[in-house]
């Protein structure tokens, strides 16, 4: 695979995953555009990551049996259109079921890492699961940054409407450059799925790199769900360029974990991980000194985005050893823990914060992550 398909690959699942984050450090301006009450905004961010895991179950297993070049644009094109429902939505219905089929086709990025896997020689797996799946991480963390920017200049459903001017570009780049394949597998749909299932019960590695899946992404998401509220508000009272920016840190912890990928290719998948869990265990220390110095938040975000981004790549590297021929199927069952989560971080951290305060979502993000050391430690001789 050349490299600079790679890197293509990497700005596509950037830009198509950015879609269902976009709203994080806007949750205080849609809120009050929407009435909606400030304990319950986390339902901004449920609304994608549920939806994205419906997508994950329905819509990602079709790499095994439809033709990429066609399955991966055409669902970008169906997203440009909801995008820009969303950003002329007249009230909260029309916005809600743009969100929610923004984060339905969202997992085209899932079906790009697969493919990626598919197109890379053995020996460079994991590196290019690597390149490829920073470029996850890093459309995530990029999304608060041009949110905030773009609130502040021109409106949050600026935001929106310039996603998809830039997914309909991609989608066509795409459209051109991808090679025609054929289909490996003929199983018809429904059996297709019931297959994802079956997989959890096939495959033990599945299992516990799933549920290691499932503990970072929460840890990730009550760390970056609920930032905004402590920065938007007194004493630092930041804007919301000034709260995207904290994106730009997590973007140098994610690219500094890209040769996780590597280290999986060489056999050391299992140490990476061990030191990756006890550095986001660690981070939630200087995470907790926010409201008192800012130089320590940026210290705890480049950990801990470090820290998640090469458990996951790790956890790929791995899973995709496993089975070749259905590697959309490993990739749909692994991201589903993704989601869930995800999305029980999201509520969880916005309902500690208006219950116990910044403290309080520290002590939140801390235990998850004490969970997921213990976990990988009782589990890792056994994959």
């Amino acid at each position: 695979m050349q490299r600079s398909v790679t890197l293509l690959f990497a700005i596509a699942c950037g830009l198509s995953v950015a879609n269902v984050y976009y709203a994080q450090p806007l949750l205080d301006v849609i809120a009050e555009e929407f009435a909606i009450a400030p304990s319950s905004v986390g339902i901004v961010i449920t609304v994608t990551q549920v939806c994205y895991a419906i997508g994950l179950i329905l819509l990602v297993p079709l790499g095994d049996i439809l033709n990429k070049r066609l399955l991966i644009p055409g669902q970008m094109l169906l997203s440009v259109m909801a995008l820009t429902a969303i950003s002329f939505a007249p009230n909260i219905s029309v916005f809600f079921s743009g969100l929610a089929i923004v984060g339905l086709l969202a997992v085209v990025t899932q079906t790009l890492v697969a493919y990626a896997a598919t197109l890379a020689a053995p020996a460079e797996r994991g590196r290019t699961v690597g390149i490829v799946t920073s470029g996850v991480v890093i459309g995530i963390l990029l999304a608060r940054t041009a949110a905030g920017v773009l609130t502040d200049v021109a409106g949050w459903r600026a935001v929106y409407l310039l996603s998809a001017v830039c997914i309909l570009a991609i989608a066509f780049t795409l459209l051109r450059i991808m090679p025609q394949e054929e289909r490996k597998t003929t199983l018809p749909y429904f059996q297709l799925l019931r297959s994802v299932l079956g997989m959890y019960k096939e495959e033990r590695i599945l299992r516990i790199r799933s549920l290691l899946c499932m503990f970072i992404f929460a840890a990730f998401s009550i760390l970056w769900t609920s930032l905004v509220l402590p920065l938007s508000q007194p004493p630092l009272s930041l804007s919301h360029s000034a709260i995207g920016a904290f994106g730009l840190a997590g973007v140098a912890g994610a690219i500094g974990a890209t040769r996780a990928g590597r280290l999986a290719d060489r056999g050391y998948g299992q140490i990476t991980t061990g030191i990756a869990l006890v550095l986001l265990l660690f981070s939630w220390l200087p995470i907790s000194y926010t409201e008192r110095s800012l130089a320590a938040l940026v210290a705890g975000v480049l950990l801990l985005d470090m820290a998640v981004q090469a458990v996951h790549v790790t956890n790929q590297s791995m899973i995709f050893n496993v089975r070749p021929e259905a590697r959309s199927r490993l990739t749909a069952a692994y991201m589903i823990f993704y989601s869930i989560g995800s999305s029980a971080g999201s509520i969880a951290a916005t309902s500690m914060y208006a219950y116990a305060g910044w403290n309080g979502v520290c002590l939140l993000g801390a235990g998850v992550s004490v969970l997921a050391l213990l976990f990988w430690a009782v589990t890792r001789r056994k994959c």
